[in-house]
């Protein structure tokens, strides 16, 4: 029977985005009340949720076998989040605008950069 290989746990890194966003959300509500809250959750979760989908998609597959499968699933799981945030800044802005775009875009970019703290929070402990 073959050994079962562990799928790099992603579980750590979207908790940081969630932190990360709900620190923005606490910061916009209290500076701007609930609009500047709900401007900068909508921003968070454009942000989040596409992150989401790729982490999602793009661990289907392991091994030195399933190489051409790995590659094939990582370039359709980038696809999909890039479409996927086409389609949220789309329904964004024509279903609920932001009151305060500076808290929506405030709230997307630091969300999105908090895959800065991806090799930290990925790190496997040595087992030496």
């Amino acid at each position: 029977m073959a050994a079962r290989i562990k799928r790099p746990s992603i579980r750590r890194l979207l908790l940081a985005q969630l932190a990360v966003m709900g620190l923005m959300v606490g910061l916009a509500a209290w500076s701007d009340g609930g609009a500047g809250a709900f401007s900068a959750l909508t921003g968070g979760a454009v942000a989040f949720l596409p992150n989401a989908f790729f982490a999602w998609r793009v661990f289907r597959y392991q091994g030195a076998r399933h190489a051409k499968n790995i590659v094939n699933g990582f370039y359709r799981a980038e696809a999909g989040k890039f479409g996927l945030t086409a389609v949220l800044f789309t329904l964004v802005f024509i279903a609920v605008p932001p009151s305060n775009p500076a808290f929506f875009f405030g709230a997307y970019v630091v969300t999105l950069f908090a895959h800065w703290l991806g090799p930290w929070l990925l790190r496997r402990p040595s087992h030496t």
